[in-house]
């Protein structure tokens, strides 16, 4: 059997602060297959970013900081790994798509001169050469009249067209590991949807394999092999997207299934969650959704549940099923 190309094992991601521990990552294990989608989804506050953060070696220093875990990517440790070691490895092999490409790109240089500076950085090339790939990645990410575009800066681009450059400059040295942090939450639908399917060639292309942050469970059904269900800075289900979204076991997931808005089912008011997620710096004893969980019983509250293997591949953190 192959050996996944990233494997996390028990991600611990601690801030500390003058009053407080915050857990934001609590014990995340996942894998990731050559030329897989995983999706990690859950509400703000899940996580989720931070996760990616730490996959790619940038918590917020001095306070944050990964105190235990493995992050195995074709064998190595990340976590062990030198600044200089992650550095050659961002950008290269594993690169991530941030939320916002209107803050993740430099308002002060061209489109062109910040997907050249991560060509000069990893690759050995003129550049001449290095203006070709640009335009070349520009053009196969679906932008219109490259040779334009690469001499514009950002401020004069769409939010579509930013996050398309956004995606050219990720894919420019073809990585084996994309990471993407809600990359279509500040778009419009339709933009959205081609994002989505530019990612989706984009994989099939270079067999790059993706791991897509979002809160939107219609990416999920769209985009997903596997999916990891996050709250509070735990898993509480993964498994295979279809054996998810056919059979949620975990509460939560049914209830982030539930409140989704149906085309077919008459619904006088959409389905919500009560109360919010718990905060990192204050988590409760037992189990982290008790306090909005309709299945509530007194031992949720007094014991943090395992995550288990319920049927083959599908894992679960709850007691009740």
């Amino acid at each position: 059997m192959m050996e996944p190309l990233l494997k996390v094992k028990n991600l611990k991601t601690y801030f500390e602060t003058p009053t407080s521990q915050v857990k934001a990552v609590d014990g995340v294990d996942f894998e990731v297959g050559s030329g897989k989608v995983l999706c990690i989804v859950g509400e703000s506050g899940s996580g989720k970013s931070m996760t990616s953060l730490s996959l790619m070696g940038l918590v917020p220093e001095p306070y944050g900081k990964i105190v235990e875990g493995e992050i195995l990517f074709e064998g190595e440790d990340l976590v062990k790994m030198t600044e200089t070691q992650l550095s050659s490895m961002r950008g290269n092999k594993i690169a991530m798509i941030f939320q916002e490409p209107m803050t993740a790109l430099n308002p002060l240089f061209t489109i062109g001169e910040q997907i050249r500076e991560v060509l000069y950085r990893h690759q050995k090339c003129t550049k001449k050469e290095a203006s070709l790939k640009a335009i070349y990645q520009l053009r196969s990410v679906g932008i219109p009249q490259p040779e334009v575009i690469v001499n514009s800066y950002p401020h004069q681009l769409s939010g579509g067209m930013r996050q398309r450059v956004m995606i050219a400059m990720m894919m420019v040295c073809e990585p084996k590991l994309l990471i993407a942090d809600e990359p279509t939450t500040a778009l419009d639908v339709t933009i959205q949807a081609q994002v989505l399917e530019l990612m989706h060639e984009l994989r099939h292309k270079t067999g790059t394999s993706i791991i897509l942050i979002t809160h939107d469970l219609g990416v999920v059904a769209e985009m997903a092999d596997n999916m990891v269900v996050m709250y509070a800075g735990q898993i509480v289900e993964s498994g295979s997207a279809d054996e998810v979204f056919d059979s949620p076991l975990h509460p939560y997931t049914q209830a982030l299934m539930a409140s989704i808005p149906s085309m077919v089912e008459e619904k006088d008011k959409l389905t919500a969650i009560p109360g919010t997620v718990p905060s990192a710096a204050n988590f409760p004893q037992g189990c982290r959704f008790a306090d909005r969980c309709s299945l509530v019983h007194a031992n949720c509250r007094s014991k943090m549940p395992e995550l288990r293997e319920l049927k083959p591949g599908h894992f679960v953190r709850c007691d009740l099923v």
